[in-house]
Formats: structure tokens, C-alpha cells, sequence
């Protein structure tokens, strides 16, 4: 009441019961990816805002790639996310050092390393640590800012230009279009040796990075097993070999080849759609059923992109139509085996003028998360009420 005023009183009619064979909606458990308080320009409480977004992705992004994660560090950004109504239970991601990858014989100190970090997020209730086991360069675009027909702009891949480039131009081109944000993958320390890391890596093939990729999930399995921390790859990104290095996680053999390393279920897959759908050849829904239904996708990427038949593609909205993808099939896809993990948008457009780190703005993202929820509720109670028909 204000000033005296009462608003008028109006009778409303109850709503229609609803049966509870329809009213099944069980989203998967969606989340956020978050920079931290310092490198991210997108408060938590923005975030809290998002409808069907209780959960935050995160991690340690100033603690050097090889080295263990401070309990104090852990503890502060699982207070920070808890404060904001937030929870905190996936982490992407913790890097695997170079000589893990390579073999090197320095490679179990840094093992070591990345178990007790494990062992230390396992005790604050962490579930899912995406990583991912690409040589150098965890991801590739040729523009982080391309423009769209609709004014909006995203992350593009041009075939053509990725021929002429070096490995030091793209380094340069990332460093220059990143808004002054870190990107994921590209961090500047290790970057910094990067005629080194090349040089390293001009004696391992694909054989030798999966033979390397099995002694660690070896190593670590123990603890994931212990404090129930289930590991999730990434995709390769592009799914095809770059400047030479070799690319293991790439369509459904190698990743049946990668899965058969070890038989432990806490050995996954972040399944991202974007990074395995600019292949056309993958057949992304099927692939869901095969390894979501053995239980071994523990952690969803879900976005849409737009191919071109010269081999470019770019980052596009998650709605089906905008892109490559059919977002509907593989949401479906996910209902059918019964996934119940860990899924967040990604690579958003920069959209309404929004600026920041590149494909992780709030809006599109945001976009996104209300697309997928949707996605998922309508087939959750159209299933339901297909089950329900059938009985009656």
C-alpha cells in the first residue's frame, strides 16, 4: 500500500490441475562458466539472476599450470560463488602440464601435483574437473570478434587464412583482439616458450599422446575413485591436426580408442557440441547415445555453430536455425539416456553492445541457458505425457 492506496481486488481463476505423470521436469544441472572476482566482468549476482542457473563452472586461473592448487585459494572461491546463492561444483579447468603430455621423466612430480589438487577439491565437494590433452594450443579461431548479418558478433574460423598462419602470429593475433582478458588455453607464461614446446613436441605422434594420456588417467584414478571426482575431457578444438601437432580427441573412434585407456566410469567426456560439430561428419546425437548411455559423458558443452562448405565456420546463437546444429535432436539425445550431469552454453555471441572476454559474454549466454531449459522441459513432459497417453 502506498499512501493510503489499495490496489483493486481481482479474482483469480486456479489453474488447471496438472498430472504428475507431466509435471516430470528434471533439468540437467545447468552452469555458468565464471572468470573469478578479478578477470571477469560479470558479477555473481548477475549470474543469480539467470533463470535455471544454479551452478558455477570456475577455477584457479593465477596458479601456475603444474603446480598445486592453495586449500585457501579452493576454499575462498567456493565461498565467493556460495555467498552469491551460487554452488560450486565443477571445475574448468585444472591444466595438465606440458611434460605430461610429452613424457618427459619430470612428468610424476607434476602428476603428483595434480592428484593432491584433486584430492584437495574432492574435499569441498567438487564432482567434475574438465581438462583437455591437446598439444600447445587448446583452441583455434582466426577472428574473436567477427561480425554477423544481425550486428552481433562471435568467434570465426576462415580455412583459408589458418594456412598462412604461424604459430607465433596466432599467438600475437589472440594477445591483440582479447579485450585485455586471459583467454582459456592461451595463457601468457607458457605461451612464452613456444618455439621450445613445438620442438618438443616434433617426436610425438597420436600414438604417443594417447600412450601418454593413458599413464596419467592411470595415475589418477585412484584418488578421482577416492573423493568421487569424475574427469572430463575435452574435445579436440578444432576436431583436426593443427601446425603439425597431433589431435586424439576428435570423432567417435579415437574417442572409443581414449574411453578403452582405462575402464574406470570417473575416466569421461565433456562433450562439446561445438568442438566436435564444425566436423560434419559426426554425427553428434548418436555419439551422445553410444557414450552417454555407457555413463561416460560427466560434463556438457552445449553450442551451436554455423558451417560453410570451404571449411570456415563461426560461433552462432544455440537456436537451431541460426546454426549447423540441431539443438532440439541433441538435447533429445541427451533425455533419451537419462543424462543427469553437468551442462553449460558456450562461445556466446557478443550481443546489445556488450564487450568483455571473447565468447563469454552474459547475454547471449544467458539466451542460451532459457533455449536449453526450454529444450529439455518440453521433451521431459512431452515424453511424459506420451507415457501417459499410452497407459490410459
Amino acid at each position: 500500500m502506498v499512501d493510503g492506496y489499495r490496489p483493486p481486488v481481482r479474482s483469480v481463476a486456479s489453474p488447471p490441475a496438472i498430472s504428475p505423470l507431466i509435471a516430470t521436469f528434471q533439468p540437467m544441472k545447468m552452469t555458468f562458466r565464471w572468470f573469478g572476482e578479478h578477470d571477469d566482468c560479470i558479477p555473481l549476482w548477475q549470474v543469480r539472476q539467470i533463470p535455471g542457473s544454479p551452478g558455477i563452472v570456475g577455477a584457479l586461473f593465477d596458479v601456475p599450470v603444474g603446480e598445486v592448487w592453495p586449500v585457501e585459494k579452493i576454499a575462498h572461491l567456493k565461498s565467493i560463488v556460495e555467498a552469491a546463492g551460487l554452488t560450486l561444483e565443477v571445475i574448468e579447468s585444472v591444466n595438465v602440464h606440458d611434460d605430461i603430455k610429452l613424457g618427459a621423466p619430470s612428468r610424476d612430480r607434476y602428476i603428483e601435483n595434480y592428484r593432491e589438487t584433486l584430492r584437495r577439491l574432492g574435499r569441498v565437494g567438487i564432482k567434475v574437473v574438465c581438462y583437455n590433452f591437446m598439444p600447445v594450443f587448446d583452441w583455434l579461431r582466426t577472428d574473436l570478434a567477427h561480425p554477423l548479418p544481425d550486428g552481433s558478433n562471435a568467434l570465426f574460423y576462415e580455412a583459408a587464412k589458418v594456412k598462412d598462419l604461424t604459430p607465433a602470429t596466432v599467438l600475437d593475433l589472440f594477445s591483440r583482439s582479447s579485450n585485455g582478458f586471459k583467454l582459456p588455453g592461451w595463457e601468457p607464461e607458457r605461451l612464452a616458450q613456444l618455439k621450445e614446446l613445438f620442438a618438443k613436441y616434433s617426436v610425438v605422434d597420436a600414438d604417443k599422446l594417447y600412450a601418454n594420456l593413458k599413464y596419467f588417467i592411470d595415475a589418477i584414478m585412484p584418488v578421482c575413485e577416492e573423493f568421487d571426482i569424475r574427469m572430463a575431457i575435452h574435445p579436440d578444438d578444432p576436431p583436426w591436426p593443427m601446425f603439425g601437432l597431433p589431435r586424439i580427441v576428435t570423432n567417435q573412434a579415437n574417442i572409443d580408442r581414449l574411453l578403452a585407456l582405462n575402464p574406470s566410469t570417473y575416466h569421461g567426456l565433456t562433450f562439446c557440441t561445438g568442438s566436435l560439430g564444425s566436423n560434419g561428419a559426426n554425427d553428434l546425437p548418436a555419439m551422445i547415445r553410444r557414450f552417454g548411455g555407457q555413463g561416460r559423458i560427466h560434463f556438457a558443452h552445449c553450442r551451436n555453430l554455423k558451417r560453410f562448405p570451404n571449411g570456415d565456420f563461426t560461433e552462432a546463437s544455440h537456436l537451431s536455425t541460426d546454426g549447423s546444429l540441431d539443438m532440439y535432436e541433441i538435447v533429445k539425445a541427451y533425455h533419451d539416456v537419462g543424462f543427469t550431469g553437468y551442462v553449460r552454453p558456450d562461445h556466446g555471441r557478443m550481443i546489445w553492445g556488450e564487450t568483455g572476454r571473447p565468447g563469454y559474454g552474459l547475454y547471449d549466454r544467458a539466451l542460451g541457458i532459457a533455449y536449453l531449459n526450454g529444450l529439455w522441459e518440453a521433451i521431459d513432459k512431452g515424453v511424459a505425457l506420451d507415457r501417459a497417453r499410452r497407459r490410459a
